[in-house]
């Protein structure tokens, strides 16, 4: 068959020329489709997943007593819309999406940006869409093995067909991976909203005794509390998720700031009045002594319908991997549009407008890294990556204040509340390794510099000898999932 010219210059059109021919009124990048109620959905959903169900006991373990504990997850709250005022600034003033790694690159460089996306995009963004589909499949087998643990093999098989699906729905439409986001938010706020009425009413009634002398035996120790942070800040983690998706918010100057303003406080408020619901029906060592701590206060509380907490809390999670996997995919998306991953990542599905190579990339990454069954401690040495990159970020923000005085700042914040970030960021990274030094951190930080061995071949001096290789893998993909590179970003 002759291939069809342009009729101007005679010549072939190219991918991005096809797209337009297809779509004319389409540019090939991600369209702007998420509002600020989706905005203030993928906050929410994010955020709220299955730790303040299933683990509060983390916190009390470190802090030792009922006040200490509440104090933690009031702070983690403060902590985090501390940080989110920060992002709120940075991503007005850069509004490209992926978020930390947009601004570390705008503020120190591309190595440091590069070391980032490496951390995030091989083993935090998976490994954690990996934990909370392990969750939901924990939660989802639990009906059907009355008085048993569920066998291992069910566990991951439906963790594995819960990333499948979700990576599904996400390559599939924007607007129907938002459509699942808002809808499992309202059903969290719907069982969250149950678990503080009824927890109010039994304050109301008395059951006041478990909060009295409630600061009695509560932990002094540096680490112990900086563990506590920890446990309590990874429940509230996804706040800075949408700012990993700039590009695609409607109206970003107004709705990134004001999506944070009230998804941010709503959770905060929602953690501690659900905590101070399972202190009213039960005692600090009951809560430690639980393996689902909801799903016991749903027994004492909600009885005769209190089936509706382990099913809730498998909405919740679902909803939380959903929000884990839509903002993966773009962070993978951007670092490869700037070269740091294979070029493929960066492409965009021509007929759906989506990111689905990095989404298939995260997806299969999640699939690995739910096979092994020790992935959590994985996590949790890796919690101190998270909270340097969130430290650099604020960090970034204040030599920008002296660096980048050209861009516009259409939310400037105090600037104290970004010294506070790193300082805050310092004592997290720093506390549990000083009180309890581990040669898994050390292995952590060696895992985060390798980096720099495929950074310096591949990046900075842009080898050229491997293309013949990758250039042929690279354009049957293209063909195969029918993506197109995408339009430059300004």
């Amino acid at each position: 068959m002759r291939k069809r010219r342009d009729s101007q210059n005679g010549c072939v059109p190219n991918d991005g020329q096809k797209a337009s021919m297809k779509h004319p009124l389409k540019a090939t990048v991600l369209q702007k489709e998420v509002s600020l109620l989706s905005g203030v959905c993928l906050i929410v959903g994010t955020m709220i997943g299955s730790g303040i169900f299933i683990s509060p006991k983390a916190v009390l373990l470190n802090t030792g007593a009922v006040g200490p504990c509440l104090l933690v997850w009031a702070s983690c709250g403060l902590l985090s819309t501390l940080g989110a005022l920060c992002y709120a600034e940075l991503g007005t003033m850069i509004t490209k999406s992926g978020g930390e790694y947009s601004y570390l690159m705008e503020g120190f460089g591309p190595v440091v940006a590069y070391l980032y996306s490496w951390t995030t995009a091989i083993v935090l963004k998976p490994s954690s869409f990996a934990i909370i589909s392990l969750s939901f499949a924990k939660y989802a087998a639990a009906p059907f093995y009355p008085g048993c643990t569920p066998p291992l093999i069910v566990t991951k098989c439906l963790a594995a067909a819960c990333i499948l699906l979700i990576t599904l729905v996400n390559c599939t439409s924007v607007r129907l991976a938002s459509f699942v986001q808002n809808f499992f938010t309202a059903a969290k706020l719907m069982i969250i909203f149950v678990i503080v009425v009824s927890g109010l009413v039994m304050l109301a009634q008395g059951h006041t005794e478990n909060f009295s002398n409630s600061f009695e035996g509560g932990s002094t120790s540096f680490g112990t509390i900086g563990l506590a942070f920890y446990n309590g800040l990874w429940a509230y983690d996804g706040w800075n998720q949408l700012n990993v998706i700039t590009e695609e918010l409607k109206n970003p100057y107004r709705n990134l700031p004001l999506a944070v303003l009230i998804g941010i406080p709503l959770v905060s408020v929602c953690y501690v009045l659900v905590n101070v619901s399972y202190f009213t029906v039960m005692t600090t060592t009951e809560v430690l002594q639980s393996s689902a701590v909801a799903v016991t206060y749903g027994h004492r509380v909600l009885h005769p319908v209190s089936w509706i907490v382990p099913l809730f809390v498998v909405f919740s999670t679902f909803g939380s991997a959903n929000g884990s996997c839509f903002t993966a995919g773009r962070l993978t998306y951007v670092a490869g549009r700037q070269g740091h991953m294979v070029k493929i990542l960066s492409y965009i599905s021509l007929r759906r407008y989506t990111p689905s190579p990095a989404l298939m990339f995260n997806g299969l990454l999640a699939l690995f890294y739910s096979i092994p069954a020790d992935i959590e401690v994985l996590i949790n040495y890796f919690s101190f990556a998270q909270w340097a990159f969130y430290g650099l970020t604020a960090l970034a923000l204040i030599v920008m204040r002296f660096t980048r005085k050209d861009l516009p700042r259409p939310v400037r914040i105090p600037i104290v509340f970004a010294v506070l970030m790193v300082l805050i960021s310092c004592y997290l990274v720093l506390a549990p390794i000083i009180d309890k030094p581990e040669m898994e951190y050390l292995y952590c930080t060696m895992f985060i510099f390798s980096g720099l061995v495929l950074y310096y071949p591949f990046v900075y001096r842009k080898v050229r000898w491997l293309n013949k290789y990758i250039d042929p893998i690279t354009m049957h993909l293209q063909l195969l999932m029918e993506v197109v590179p995408p339009e430059n970003v300004q």
